[in-house]
């Protein structure tokens, strides 16, 4: 008689009907709507200096105290493990006290924060052992990570190795059973429209993540950041902006972001001889590609197709490492 014969009182196979039966209401998300799921993976990225850290750290504190932070709902208080390797633990604190009275003492006794994160790395079964011993201490149900590349020793841009440490992340996750925020630094030339695509070793990532925020700045001169999302099981929000106080270095919802236009297929030879318009003096190629990029919101590889383009069809002329058109002097 096989001992491993199935239970008849818990069939094994099921009709629709009856999985539906079953089937328990989705549990509500840490981070509405739909940023962060239960045990889920959120990536957040951006550019240099963009605002990713403090970001996170809004939302690390609202999730702490249950309270909406940063524009978005946070359905019920959660105890967070931080785990940041930036700034010197004394800078991280001050930062926080910052923004610590947005939430009152509510996120007090929920944050928890990692002090001897730094040197300890997801791809070494060590460094694995000492976060999951921390978050087991701070009994976490969200684990931030702060960046990625500093709790990793691979490479990039090696597929494989990229997927050895989402296997690191994903053991992490389950082992601790809590959901990770991780932020991830993007590679040096971006479309408009990528945005998990835009994360280094974006290919190994999208196996494991759940969900991408991606952070830009409109305009330089502005305390304001764009958010772009994309979501592996569900279609992406809508963008939205932030404003950051820099006296409490909270974020707010700021206007809205205007409707997103067709993206751009092709960059017009009007659109080139428009970067001349207002300027006398002739542009360095990387000004050029920069001004076209800029002018129509196209990738650095549609501005240097259009600029090779441009030079054979005679809409501009090189002359001495420098652009200009035609009909000006050089």
């Amino acid at each position: 008689m096989n001992s491993a014969s199935p239970d008849p009182a818990h069939p094994t196979v099921l009709s629709l009907a009856q999985l539906l039966q079953e089937q328990k209401p989705t549990p509500p998300g840490l981070i509405e709507p739909g940023l962060l799921p239960q045990q889920g993976i959120l990536f957040v990225g951006g550019e240099p200096k963009v605002g990713k850290s403090l970001l996170v750290a809004n939302l690390a504190l609202g999730l702490a105290a249950g309270i909406p932070s940063a524009g978005f709902a946070i359905p019920a208080p959660r105890r967070v493990l931080v785990c940041q390797f930036e700034l010197p633990l004394e800078q991280f604190v001050s930062r926080l006290s910052l923004m610590r009275p947005r939430f009152a003492t509510a996120a007090d006794q929920r944050l928890w924060v990692d002090t001897r994160a730094a040197g300890h790395l997801l791809s070494a079964p060590q460094g694995l052992n000492h976060f999951l011993a921390a978050a087991r201490a701070a009994a976490a149900e969200v684990i931030v990570l702060d960046p990625l590349y500093s709790a990793h020793d691979q490479d990039e841009n090696d597929t494989r190795a990229m997927a050895a440490l989402c296997q690191s992340l994903l053991r992490l996750r389950d082992a601790s059973r809590a959901a990770l925020i991780v932020v991830h630094h993007v590679r040096k030339s971006i479309g408009r429209e990528e945005i998990g695509s835009a994360f280094r070793g974006s290919s190994a990532l999208h196996a494991v993540g759940d969900s991408y925020m991606l952070l830009r700045r409109p305009a330089p001169e502005l305390p304001t950041v764009e958010l772009r999302f994309q979501f592996r099981y569900a279609a992406p929000l809508a963008s939205r902006r932030l404003q950051l106080d820099p006296n409490t270095l909270c974020f707010s919802t700021a206007a809205s972001v205007p409707a997103a236009t067709p993206a751009r297929r092709k960059v017009e030879p009007t659109d080139i001889t428009q970067v001349f318009a207002t300027r006398d003096a002739p542009l360095r190629y990387n000004q050029l590609r920069e001004h076209i990029m800029n002018r129509t919101q196209c990738s650095k590889r549609t501005a240097q197709i259009a600029i090779h383009e441009a030079c054979q069809q005679g809409v501009i002329v090189p002359h001495n490492g420098q652009y200009r058109l035609p009909l000006s002097q050089p």
